[in-house]
């Protein structure tokens, strides 16, 4: 065992202000050069790097070992800092080096299957079989740093504000909230299940009816669905509840949050009340109930233009109940040539569209893909209904809302991701409110939009017994460019209302018990009107650092196949403790 040198500063602290000081160092040799008399060597450890200098003032000795080093030993250096000749304005220490007078090797490294820099294009799957490794990075350190910086604000705010953290159950009844839960069989109750938390929001809401008050937590959540670049199968929440609350109460104290992590992470100003846009006036004018405002993009409405139209297509659209719409591109006549837009076009099918149809706006008229299906006095009132000027295209979807709107919302951001329309400098804020209580799944079932818990505006339970999909709930998001931060909602406190969306949900009375009985019986001693809210940490994390994956801002994530490379995760489970559980596997799957 080597001897531990207590280091004096982190590799990243040192500047000329340290000049002529003794200090110790402890890290990983980042990159060694050997010149003859001279060896230099980077040390690197979570804070940074500092360059150690072994010359032939040293023991001979000394120098041999030093001679000896390569990436990833782990060592300890006592040495004088001096300034240096040849600065390296590149690093934070390029100021100085340090002049070693003694070395201590901790433990040698074989050479690593990827390397230690931030801009080393390495195969995530490699990177993530070597997470230990890649956690080295600057830029991983950074990530990892600035999440703790995070929480911590949280933790603060919501205690400033006379919020207790709570520990809800990690172990809990299995019930249907949306996703696939993720099963713990137990032991001693041999055939029956745990499930995993999908969030804390049950639990939470009988701190409410307990008198807590205001709760918050950062907890882990879990939900067994297939996986993108923003979700994995266990994710943190930063959780909240308040009692006595509407609305306004959350969405007030959320601004103040977000206003402090933004000035205070970000070092940015950012103006509050936020925008507030209804759920039906996002769709309409972004095509998504998370729009990004950061670029000028809407969707307009052309049903009327169209109405008598002969064009086969819309004609067809119209008559099935479906909508026309646009949106123009401002100087995207000569950005999107045919290959561009066939590319586009073919991409839109896979949000149900069967095509889309382009204007351009020219000098002396219109070019289109449909310019023999339309009139010269359609094509001019739909470049007035967009604002579109000489230079611009028009893209045009024509089908059922759902599909128009999930077209036309994925191609405004596309389309503003290619022209380069996102400021990544620029944070928009802003809140969508008055969801749908509830939606149609593909099969044409009923579920609660947000949850079964979420309150109805109260003055439209009328709607219970007639257009029930037009039933708006008093539902929340905080939307941050393009992107879902979190949810929330008013929660209902009165236990008839409760059974009765049970009841709308499809659920008898037995399965409401079997399922919820606990959380119904709460509600028979006194609940208090009360509100909250979730975020998505990793989510909010990656947006604040400017990532693309969430996977970048957690130390330990999992693959897309829902697999921990690191540690091989899922395993089987052996015989022995398959007996014990009382369980069996009935077939071996390939």
């Amino acid at each position: 065992m080597s001897t531990l040198l207590k280091r004096t500063h982190m590799c990243g602290e040192l500047r000329l202000e340290d000049v002529d000081k003794n200090v110790i160092l402890n890290g990983w040799v980042a990159k060694a050069r050997s010149l003859g008399g001279l060896v230099f060597v980077d040390i690197r450890d979570k804070s940074g790097i500092t360059q150690i200098t072994f010359n032939e003032d040293i023991p001979a000795e000394l120098l041999e070992k030093a001679k000896s080093l390569r990436s990833e030993y782990v060592i300890g250096v006592t040495g004088v800092v001096k300034e240096r000749s040849s600065k390296n304005d590149n690093i934070s220490t390029g100021a100085v080096e340090v002049f070693a007078n003694d070395l201590v090797i901790y433990s040698e490294a074989d050479t690593p299957p990827i390397y230690i820099k931030d801009d080393d294009n390495v195969d995530e799957n490699l990177r993530l079989k070597y997470r230990y490794l890649d956690l080295r990075k600057n830029k991983m350190q950074n990530n990892i740093t600035f999440r703790h910086k995070l929480t911590k604000l949280v933790r603060d705010y919501f205690d400033e504000n006379e919020f207790t953290e709570v520990e809800t159950p990690m172990l809990i009844k299995p019930t249907p909230e949306g996703a696939r839960d993720y099963l713990v069989p137990s032991r001693v109750n041999q055939g029956s299940f745990y499930a995993l938390p999908q969030s804390p929001q049950m639990f939470k809401q009988l701190l409410m009816l307990s008198g807590t008050d205001r709760y918050f937590q950062i907890v882990k959540c879990f939900r067994d669905e297939d996986l993108r670049a923003d979700r994995q199968p266990e994710f943190t929440q930063i959780d909240l509840e308040m009692s006595f609350s509407d609305s306004d109460d959350v969405i007030n104290m959320q601004e103040g949050l977000l206003k402090r992590v933004m000035k205070e992470l970000k070092g940015i100003d950012i103006e509050t009340p936020f925008p507030r846009l209804t759920y039906k006036e996002a769709m309409e004018r972004y095509g998504s109930d998370k729009p990004d405002t950061r670029f000028d993009i809407e969707l307009n409405k052309l049903n009327d233009i169209f109405a008598g139209s002969e064009f086969k297509v819309f004609q067809d659209a119209l008559s099935e109940g479906g909508d026309i719409r646009g949106i123009s591109v401002p100087g995207g006549a000569s950005e999107f040539s045919r290959k561009k837009i066939d590319k586009l076009t073919e991409e839109a099918k896979h949000y149900g569209a069967k095509g889309l149809l382009w204007i351009k706006v020219e000098e002396n008229g219109f070019a289109s893909s449909a310019s023999k299906f339309l009139t010269d006095d359609e094509l001019t009132k739909v470049a007035e209904r967009c604002s579109s000027q000489v230079g611009d295209i028009i893209f045009i979807v024509s089908a059922q809302p759902k599909v128009v709107f999930d077209t036309l919302g994925w191609l405004r951001r596309k389309i503003a991701s290619i022209l380069g329309f996102l400021d990544e400098n620029k944070f928009n804020f802003l809140w969508v409110v008055d969801f749908p209580m509830f939606e149609q799944d593909d099969e044409g079932n009923l579920k609660a939009m947000h949850h079964p818990f979420t309150q109805p505006k109260l003055d439209e339970l009328y709607k219970l017994n007639g257009d029930i999909l037009s039933l708006n709930a008093d539902a929340y998001d905080i939307v941050l460019n393009g992107v879902e931060l979190g949810g929330g909602s008013i929660r209902i406190h009165d236990r008839e209302l409760q059974d009765r969306m049970f009841q709308v949900l499809g659920l008898g009375e037995e399965e409401r018990m079997e399922k919820f009985g606990f959380f119904i019986e709460a509600f028979k001693y006194g609940a208090p009107p009360h509100a909250g809210l979730a975020y998505g940490l990793d989510r909010m994390v990656m947006l604040l650092l400017g990532e693309s994956s969430i996977r970048e801002v957690i130390a330990f994530p999992k693959n897309a196949n829902a697999e921990c490379p690191v540690s091989e995760a899922p395993g089987r489970a052996d015989k022995a403790q398959l007996k014990e559980l009382g369980l069996a596997i009935t077939a071996e799957l390939e």
